[in-house]
């Protein structure tokens, strides 16, 4: 019986020859991962470990990101501790306001992760980096703790499921609204601790972005991790950005699935994730008549070129409507840069829209963005439970950045064929 792609990562990684489900591994990591939230608790187990340096001052990165720039006093001392800590260590990759983006944009623009790596973060959309072919999950502050003295960790190898995407895309449907489709058909607990492996026509017709704004949301799915085997446009993209030797990994025809789900993407639409659950995923053709307050386009799953880029075709010659307020967050610096230079920046403003600096901040109710009771947002963020974005009696609703402008525009959840 082959292997899936997910448990040769893990074989590699363990020294071992192949695994299987439910095999209890010990692995050797490539990155670890921590924020300015998740990383203090990080750095106070690490210390009572009593181990005095990292395991590789190349291997942990750090990222301020989700209270950064710093909103208050609090926030500001959590920063503190990751820059002390990353001083005291010489971290290679600590990355300051001003060079910072959120991080799972930032790590793959940096060249940080490659294919068939083994990475862990303390932060559940790790699982991004599958969308360049590698094992990444999210682990809690403790583990990382213990991976950050030893460059090691431990899991149970994880059972897959594949997702197989036939057919060509409908207009402003992109990697976004692929994978609202997925969990609104699974529900958020129909991959629990499983491998989410995306292919198919459709998942080779995405754009690298596309592919990372899926693997993104695996864990909303309850996956333990989402990955898309490498191809030649993930080889162009790490061509320029790789500093070091990588292997690619790929699924045997014989590799074996718990369950195997195969869709016809022309029968998918913009999807609508409608509060309070990423599963309670609808077509923007049933989504009626939903007056919004809010508008943010962003994070680190629809924060990249391409989700601006698709945002600014719509915004271009219009105007966000006076009752909404529209906050657009390129994800990274280089993002940033890059939709300055394009011009995107400037149809934003003159939309009358708001342009952050790159931060977490809104997603998960931090700042930039909070909602008051009564409010709604629609987000190309990545969750909508209750009080997620603020106020625990306002609402958020999940799109991609297609169905996003074209809402700030109309001032209520509008598909961008209706503008």
């Amino acid at each position: 019986m082959g292997m899936t792609i997910t448990e040769k990562i893990l074989a590699a990684h363990a020294g071992k020859d192949s695994v299987s489900p439910g095999d209890l591994v010990n692995i050797k990591l490539d990155l670890v991962l921590s924020n300015d939230i998740t990383a203090p608790i990080a750095i106070k187990q690490f210390k009572e470990i009593g181990v005095k340096d990292v395991f590789d001052k190349n291997k942990v990165v750090m990222v301020p990101d989700h209270f950064a720039p710093n909103k208050d006093i609090d926030s500001a001392e959590q920063c503190k501790m990751l820059r002390t800590f990353a001083h005291e260590q010489d971290l290679t990759n600590y990355f300051e306001v001003g060079r910072m983006g959120i991080e799972h944009a930032l790590l793959p623009e940096q060249g940080l992760v490659l294919p068939g790596d083994a990475i862990i973060g303390a932060d559940s959309h790790t699982c991004t980096y599958g969308g360049l072919g590698a094992f990444s999950t999210g682990m809690g502050s403790t583990d990382i703790a213990a991976a950050m003295a030893t460059g090691e960790t431990w899991l149970k190898v994880p059972s897959s499921i594949k997702f197989v995407f036939n057919g060509h895309l409908n207009p402003w449907v992109t990697g976004k609204d692929l994978i609202l489709y997925t969990i609104g058909q699974i529900g958020v607990d129909g991959a629990l601790y499983q491998a989410m492996e995306f292919t198919g026509e459709a998942i080779s017709a995405l754009s690298m972005d596309g592919r990372l704004s899926m693997c993104n949301m695996a864990i909303e799915a309850g996956g333990k991790s989402g990955i898309i085997g490498p191809d030649q446009k993930t080889l162009d993209y790490v061509e320029d950005r790789s500093h070091r030797e990588f292997t690619v990994y790929k699924s045997d025809n014989d590799a074996e699935y718990t369950q195997i789900y195969e869709w016809d993407v022309s029968d998918i639409e913009p999807q609508i994730a409608f509060p309070h659950l990423p599963s309670n995923a609808r077509g923007i053709s049933d989504v009626g008549d939903i007056v919004i307050d809010q508008v943010v386009i962003g994070s680190c799953t629809n924060g990249r070129l391409e989700d601006l880029r698709i945002a600014a075709q719509i915004l271009k010659g219009r105007e966000v409507d006076k009752n909404v307020r529209c906050i657009v967050i390129p994800a990274t610096q280089e993002i940033y840069r890059q939709a300055m230079l394009e011009g995107l920046l400037e149809i934003f403003i003159e939309a009358k829209a708001a342009v952050s600096t790159p931060t977490c901040g809104p997603c998960l109710g931090g700042h930039m963005g909070i909602l008051a009771k009564g409010e709604r947002a629609l987000a190309t963020t990545n969750r909508n439970f209750v009080g997620r974005m603020g106020h625990p009696e306002s609402e958020v609703y999940l799109s991609g950045p297609a169905v996003a402008a074209a809402s700030a525009i109309a001032g209520k959840i509008i598909s961008p064929e209706h503008l």
